[in-house]
């Protein structure tokens, strides 16, 4: 029987009730931020603080408040799955209790621990529709989410949720003795006509039943109200209303044809097992239902305050009516998806599921605190819908400050917080992330130059960049002035860690590619190749920009500079090492650096043995003879002419198993390396020294494109590679995707097994691209 409540004592045993009171302490925590309703403030007359300037906002209009981002664009994002770090979150959220080895854990915020065999948007199409799977053990939760606007509907619409929980436990035939107790009979004895049979779960009681919470938080600090159980629609209930000055009075209704009615007919009327207090702020509701089970959630409101055909509303949004319009928006995602993406029938319908779910982690992430998915998660959405990727650029480039920093972390509130490592959280307005916005922005510049976009799309990208134009001159002056080198037209990533004792390689995390090796000792003479690349792109990009916008003056100073940043000679003769036909970071290296265990003394305590650094020789001015993904920066900007013989160079390097080259995609670190697959610290395992990522192999694979394509002696070469690479990339997501029911942060060099977080995966959605074959036409 299926019950609602929010507290049923009598259906909680102890460790259920444990669970749920752990529940109920972390909504409060995570809405507690928000003022409630009757909060007195007082308010003291103090001095005016002068704002410091590493917070005070660029003094320039703001992208967000450019028409095109107000209006219906901006009311059909307001109801959305965009919040980030839950399995299932809107303006409401959905946690379940799982079952693991016989004791009960809460699931809401996703992590590795809490071991689901898979989760994640099936299908999504970033405004009003979206489909997903979650398995938890042996329980199977899908979750459909459908918007709608009525002509009667507040500001935002009508918004409906169907949650499905199914078994994966198969059924078991026994038998039953003449007390009615079940005793074991073999599955051959079904055609016994002697034995009574019934079908009974594997598991104990705990496994047959779903144990579901919906919450709803208010953050305005307007009280919500308790339903009032029936409504005049059968099966259906009135689970809480209220009223907002943005939305009018709303309703939330539940309908489910599983046993919830057998309950409601006994009392005559839905009643909860606990009631609210005065004016609350949040409201949870426990749902307890056998599997399998299903519900339908709907969401109303009206801004007029009349109820007129609220009913037929609600109707729409459950049951078979919900079920025909969640169908007609499963098919018309299929049909866009199939338009933008346009995969060759070579793959099969394996990889389109996959195409499909590494669109749906952009959606998942869309509002998410790290810095991977500027850009990542850009290219797959520019194709999809070009206004909400000028949305989520225009956010990021109005974080700017007054001297044109963007922070490389965006950790928006206390929830975004409690997601971050420590040693993430704090910001140096010193240190930068690498520009990667300016790929899109290029995509985007090129695309209005080969007629891609139509006309409406055209005029939104050019009023976006006129006005974008004063704060990206911003970014590049911030970078070109605070990430220069020594030498003239020469960068290094600043943040390194000159003084540490514990790192093998002190990292780079501005790069973002952290422990990718660079000079042992980080110096002001160092050259970082591959920041002298993103210069090089954000010049030519803001070059063409300028075109654009028709400024000829300042296009033609940004193109001077990008002409300069490419100049061949100049850039062999600072990074290239002819003696391994491989290009170099620059800077005071020695080989020679190990990690030792040391006995360690501590001011009043004991030694204690660690890992420190020990330098074996002196370190000199040199090329840093590192063979990985910094290396082929010049390939993956094109920058090498196609006749010359340092492009077969690379080519080869790209090609060689005993460098890069895996059956699973192009490894991060060669195995020449003296630092390939070597730990940073006793704590830190090899990240950027060995696994495969994908946005690096989608970059190289854009080059491979580009290179087969135009006039050159090794044209066929690279289409040979391109293939073998691309192939390989594919067959190996498609194939984890498949055994683990995830697309994964990287993948193993070795094996081609996925590897750490399942959830920090903004560049692996690059995956839909490579199948589509989508890449920089400029």
């Amino acid at each position: 029987m299926t019950r609602i409540s929010r507290r049923n004592p009598r259906a909680n045993p102890k460790p259920l009730r444990m669970a749920i009171s752990h529940l109920l302490t972390e909504v409060w925590t995570r809405t507690s931020e928000y003022p409630v309703a009757g909060t007195n403030y007082s308010v003291n007359s103090v001095k005016k603080s002068v704002r410091p300037r590493v917070v005070t906002p660029l003094p320039a209009p703001k992208l967000m408040d450019l028409s095109m981002f107000e209006g219906e664009h901006k009311e059909s994002l307001y109801w959305g799955t965009y919040r980030p770090h839950v399995y299932f979150g809107i303006r409401a959220s959905l946690m379940w209790i799982g079952v693991k080895d016989g004791r009960y854990f809460m699931r809401h915020v996703c992590q590795d621990s809490d071991e689901l065999k898979t989760y994640g948007w099936t299908h999504h199409n970033g405004r009003d529709y979206g489909h997903q799977v979650l398995v938890d053990q042996n329980l199977k939760l899908t979750t459909s989410f459908l918007k709608s606007m009525e002509k009667e509907s507040s500001y935002g619409g009508d918004w409906a949720v169907r949650i499905e929980a199914k078994s994966e436990i198969p059924y078991k035939v026994v038998s039953c003795d003449n007390a009615g107790n079940p005793t074991a009979c073999p599955l051959v004895a079904i055609t016994r006509p002697s034995c009574v049979y019934r079908k009974v779960l594997l598991k104990e009681e705990m496994e047959n039943t779903v144990h579901l919470f919906f919450y709803v938080a208010e953050e305005g600090g307007n009280a919500l109200h308790l339903g009032s159980g029936r409504s005049d629609i059968p099966d259906v209930y009135i689970l809480a209303f209220g009223s907002r000055n943005d939305l009018g009075s709303w309703q939330l209704h539940l309908e489910s044809k599983t046993n919830l009615g057998v309950q409601a007919r006994k009392v005559g009327r839905l009643q909860l097992s606990d009631t609210s207090d005065d004016a609350p702020n949040i409201l949870v509701f426990q749902i307890s239902a056998m599997i399998p089970f299903k519900a339908d959630i709907a969401f109303v409101s009206t801004s007029s305050g009349s109820s007129s055909r609220t009913e037929d509303r609600v109707r729409s949004l459950i049951g078979d009516s919900l079920t025909g319009r969640l169908e007609q928006k499963q098919k018309q995602f299929d049909d866009k998806f199939k338009r933008c993406f346009n995969i060759s029938d070579e793959l099969n319908s394996d990889a389109i599921t996959v195409g499909k779910a590494a669109l749906g982690i952009c959606w998942e992430g869309l509002a998410t605190s790290m810095a991977n998915l500027k850009f990542h998660c850009h290219h797959p959405l520019k194709r999809w819908d070009v206004r909400i990727s000028l949305d989520i650029i225009g956010h990021w480039l109005d974080l700017m400050n007054a001297d044109g920093w963007i922070p490389r972390e965006q950790i928006l509130g206390a929830e975004a917080l409690s997601k971050v490592p420590l040693e993430f959280v704090l910001q140096h307005p010193t240190n930068g992330n690498p520009p990667t916005l300016f790929l899109v922005l290029r995509d985007l510049v090129c695309g209005i130059k080969k007629n891609k976009f139509t006309a409406s799309e055209k005029n939104d990208i050019s009023t976006f960049l006129r006005q974008a134009f004063v704060r990206l001159d911003a970014w590049f002056k911030w970078f070109n002035t605070t990430q220069s080198g020594k030498d003239a037209n020469t960068y290094y990533w600043h943040g390194r860690d000159s003084v540490t004792t514990r790192e093998l390689n002190p990292k780079s995390l501005s790069s973002g590619l952290d422990d990718y090796p660079r000079a042992s000792h980080p110096s002001e003479d160092e050259r970082h190749l591959d920041l002298r690349c993103w210069m090089h792109l954000a010049a030519d990009c803001m070059s063409s920009i300028a075109d654009i916008l028709d400024d000829s003056d300042i296009g033609k100073e940004y193109g001077l500079t990008a002409n300069l940043l490419s100049d061949f000679e100049l850039l062999n003769q600072m990074h290239f090492d002819y003696n391994n036909g491989a290009y170099f970071d620059y800077g005071n290296h020695t080989e020679k650096v190990r990690l030792s265990w040391r006995l360690v003394e501590a001011a009043g305590n004991h030694p204690t043995r660690e890992l420190v650094r020990e330098v074996l020789e002196k370190p000199v001015l040199r090329l840093v003879p590192h063979i990985g993904y910094v290396s082929l920066f010049p390939f993956m900007s094109r920058l090498i002419p196609p006749d010359s013989w340092i492009l077969e160079k690379q080519l080869d390097l790209i090609s060689n198993t005993s460098t890069l080259w895996t059956n699973f995609g192009l490894r991060s670190l060669a195995k020449t390396s003296s630092i390939y697959m070597q730990r940073n610290t006793e704590h830190d395992p090899p990240y950027w020294r060995g696994p495969i990522w994908m946005n690096m192999n989608y970059m190289i694979l854009s080059a491979l494109n580009y290179y087969s394509e135009v006039d050159g002696p090794y044209r066929d070469k690279a289409k040979t590679i391109y293939n073998d690479l691309r192939n390989n990339l594919i067959r190996n997501v498609v194939r984890n995707y498949n055994e683990t029911g995830y697309l994964w942060e990287q993948y193993d060099q070795k094996k081609g097994k996925g590897k750490g977080a399942r959830l920090f995966t903004g560049w692996t959605s690059l995956t839909v691209l490579i199948m589509a074959e989508a890449y920089a036409e400029c």
